[in-house]
């Protein structure tokens, strides 16, 4: 939970003004087909409303799974597949390694479109894609500073 909390705000804070980070939404795979990303960076110009419950794929920018006990093949295996088949360009998994979060970056491959191997980011998550995004993966371990 804390690697969500760090990652959100990063993406918050370093998201340009024509996206937003949003959570606890469904993105339509298909008719019969949802997947709830943890984290997802999506368009502003997206449709919104107070009922609506999911974007489509072409508003979502970049979708970002945190891996749980409870999850592990599902976030793995079978979301890695159902975003790639779904052209999701940018997927992020996040595991924890120590302690800290480690950040597995694909992107899709436009001629096969499939995920490209991943760039494993350990400490720092520095990015130029899909915008520039620099997060320290060490930040919530430290202990906070007591208030005077």
């Amino acid at each position: 939970m804390a690697a969500m909390r760090l990652l959100e705000f990063g993406l918050w804070v370093q998201a340009p003004e024509h996206l937003y980070v949003a959570r606890e939404m469904t993105t339509r795979l298909g008719k019969w087909d949802r997947l709830e990303p943890d984290l997802m960076v999506v368009q502003r110009s997206a449709r919104t409303g107070p009922d609506q419950t999911w974007y489509e794929p072409d508003d979502v920018v970049l979708t970002v799974e945190i891996v749980s006990r409870d999850s592990v093949r599902r976030d793995r295996d079978v979301k890695h597949r159902k975003y790639a088949d779904a052209g999701f360009r940018h997927f992020w998994r996040v595991e924890e390694e120590g302690g800290l979060p480690v950040v597995y970056v694909y992107e899709l491959d436009p001629a096969t479109q499939q995920y490209a191997v991943p760039v494993i980011h350990r400490d720092r998550l520095k990015l130029d894609l899909p915008f520039p995004i620099d997060i320290d993966l060490t930040a919530f371990d430290r202990p906070q500073r007591p208030n005077p």
